[in-house]
């Protein structure tokens, strides 16, 4: 699962080096009027909170930084993206994901492999998202794997056969 978000990773890299500027920071009416920005930068901020938070082992994803400045370029977004390529690689170990819910705060047992699994489900996820503003905003040809679970691409296969 290392892998696969690293090459998942790979794969979101290519398809946003092809849209400008304004493609990225343009509100979408099919995606609520959010942009394919922020939903670039959700995803990049809940990579960043598992990594940051492995030292420790107390991982909140409800504590991101909200950083306008991956939102907004491209290349700068992109440059995190590597960063996470580069440190995401690290041994399974037991972590604390805090949570919060309305006014109260929670803490759940889970280990960094289960983490990673859910970041790259949440990616592929969003992907799906990202995938429809870029076909209603542009005429970009994506992978067809882009945006689909590695599961219904297998299961899609063997239909074929």
């Amino acid at each position: 699962m290392l892998q696969s978000s690293i090459q998942t990773i790979e794969q979101f890299k290519t398809v946003l080096s092809q849209l400008s500027l304004n493609q990225y920071v343009s509100p979408c009416k099919v995606l609520s009027n959010a942009t394919i920005g922020q939903h670039t930068r959700h995803i990049i901020e809940l990579y960043q909170c598992l990594i940051a938070g492995y030292e420790e082992a107390m991982v909140s994803y409800d504590k991101r930084q909200r950083n306008k400045m991956i939102e907004e370029d491209i290349d700068f977004a992109i440059v995190q993206l590597v960063q996470i390529q580069e440190t995401i690689k690290k041994p399974n170990k037991e972590i604390q994901i805090v949570y919060e819910m309305g006014d109260n705060e929670g803490c759940l047992k889970s280990n960094y492999f289960r983490e990673v699994l859910y970041n790259l489900e949440h990616m592929i996820h969003h992907h799906a998202l990202i995938k429809v503003g870029i076909i209603d905003m542009t005429t970009i040809q994506l992978p067809d794997s882009f945006g689909v679970a590695p599961s219904t691409i297998k299961y899609r296969k063997a239909c074929v056969q």
